[in-house]
């Protein structure tokens, strides 16, 4: 599965709690968007995460 930042976008425009996290991601690690998603991406969707098929089906 490979990033990408469009995928993440919707995924993340259409979940409310990733959306939450995202914030989160970027006040907790000083991070611009574009990175956090990225963290995101890493630790919530690659690999098995909560997310996977939803960003599968994206």
């Amino acid at each position: 599965m490979k990033y990408s930042r469009t995928k993440m976008e919707k995924l993340v425009k259409n979940d409310p709690e990733l959306s939450k996290r995202l914030k989160q991601i970027m006040a907790e690690l000083d991070l611009e968007k574009s990175f956090a998603y990225k963290a995101l991406y890493h630790a919530d969707v690659k690999d098995g995460g909560n997310h996977q098929r939803n960003y599968q089906e994206l």
